[in-house]
């Protein structure tokens, strides 16, 4: 089963980390120490499919993240595998009345928040004398956002429980004993906190009125590649997305303060390449899969090495290369630096990028409407009379979809698709903003 997964996911062979993931679980409760990037995500996906049962009712596994984002990556990629098993996710934000419709026949594997898991949990949604595995997956983030409550009262209601897989990005002093791992294996490939494999770390130094400026001419210098920018909190990430909108650079914004539907959005727009620039604050250093990024801006000071790393892993992912820009006044000087990257050149009179050659067009409707990306691709392939290279990436999602088409074909193509219907029925479909 794992070979025909591999095959669907396209991976010729398992990382070191993978495969010795993979190992320990057949015997042991795991503790797996790995960097954002280096494909955790398969680490404990693969055994947790290995020890799922075919015919058992009920959930058989519980996998717990920190946030929505990394609950739905999670899910994406069981179902990429192409597994006999059901999965669903719950969390918040997402419609309840759904997810209990979903539970009322439970999947074989469930993905969660644990502050929706134990809302479940104490209504009852679910029976969980059926549930073997429990990942936690990102605990050190978990208990850093503050879940361990919940956390602890999940795992008081799983009495069946014969294997417990707990992964970081980070060493802990100490696992809390509530996780109640018995004897676990630990494997630790965090390499002592070493900068990311084929990532370049540079430098722009500026002064502190001009760092706006700076920071716009060096998205205009790698505004073409996917980059990442951090800033330290929402406020900041707003300020910048103003700054940018105002001098006419195509961006987008991703940050907790956002409607779950909006970060979603911004998402599959950044995934598909729509908009190839994110502001964005630390939410999106840990837990989503965008492995195609480029470059990642500090426009903000990380307070931490840790966190500096953190950010640094979005880029130079599974043996990929990326480059980290630091953004400095002649004041600052990191504590966690040993010594200052080499400084990179911006341009003194910017020049716009291009724009990104793709548009998102949004449809309304989804998987409840029984709408797969087989029936997008043929509509807009046969009716809007696109060519395959001038479809991208299509994502469905419970009640909508999204598909990434040449820019240049997008008016047209409305035109052509404006009276057609999917299933038999018209749905809306227009260029997402």
């Amino acid at each position: 089963m794992i070979r025909q997964a591999l095959d669907r996911l396209n991976i010729a062979a398992l990382n070191e980390m993978q495969e010795a993931a993979i190992r320990a679980a057949e015997k042991n409760d795991v503790v797996l120490l790995s960097p954002t990037g280096s494909g955790k995500t398969l680490g404990f996906l693969l055994p947790v499919l290995k020890r799922l049962k075919a015919g058992e009712p009920g959930v058989q596994a519980l996998i717990l993240v920190p946030s929505r984002e990394l609950a739905l990556q999670i899910e994406s990629v069981f179902r990429a595998a192409g597994s006999p098993f059901k999965v669903n996710c719950c969390y918040g934000g997402h419609s309840f009345r759904t997810e209990l419709n979903n539970l009322s026949h439970p999947p074989a594997v469930l993905i969660g928040t644990p502050g929706r898991i134990a809302d479940h949990l104490q209504r009852e949604s679910f029976q969980t004398d059926s549930v073997h595995t429990l990942v936690l997956d990102e605990f050190d983030k978990a208990l850093e956002l503050g879940f361990q409550d919940d956390m602890q009262y999940i795992i008081s209601k799983l009495p069946g429980l014969t294997r417990r897989i707990l992964t970081s990005a980070t060493r802990m002093d100490a696992i809390p004993g509530f996780a109640g791992l018995a004897d676990p294996a630990e494997l630790d490939f965090l390499g002592n906190g070493q900068p990311v494999q084929g990532l370049k770390e540079k430098m722009v130094l500026t002064s502190a009125p001009d760092k706006a400026d700076a920071l716009f001419a060096l998205l205009c210098k790698v505004g073409e590649q996917a980059t990442l920018v951090f800033c330290n909190h929402r406020e900041a990430v707003d300020r910048v997305s103003e700054m940018l909108y105002n001098r006419g650079l195509e961006h987008d914004v991703f940050h907790g303060g956002m409607e779950q539907e909006d970060r979603e959005r911004t998402l599959i727009k950044f995934r598909n390449g729509s908009h190839r620039l994110l502001i964005t604050t630390d939410l999106a250093s840990r837990g989503l899969d965008i492995p195609e990024i480029a470059n990642v801006i500090h426009y903000q000071l990380p307070v931490t090495r840790e966190a500096y790393l953190h950010r640094n892993g979005r880029t130079a992912r599974m043996h990929a290369r990326g480059t980290s820009y630091l953004i400095l006044t002649p004041e600052e000087r990191p504590k966690y630096l040993e010594e200052l990257p080499e400084e990179e050149a911006i341009p003194e009179f910017p020049v716009l990028p291009r724009e990104s050659p793709w548009v998102t067009l949004y449809l309304a409707a989804g998987k409840k409407d029984k709408v797969n990306k087989v029936d997008i691709v043929g509509l807009l392939l046969k009716k809007g009379g696109l060519a395959p290279e001038d479809v991208g990436r299509i994502e469905v999602l419970d009640k909508t979809a999204y598909a990434a088409v040449k820019r240049e074909r997008a008016a047209s193509l409305l035109k052509a698709v404006a009276n057609e219907k999917i299933k038999n029925k018209k749905i809306n479909i227009q260029i997402s903003r």
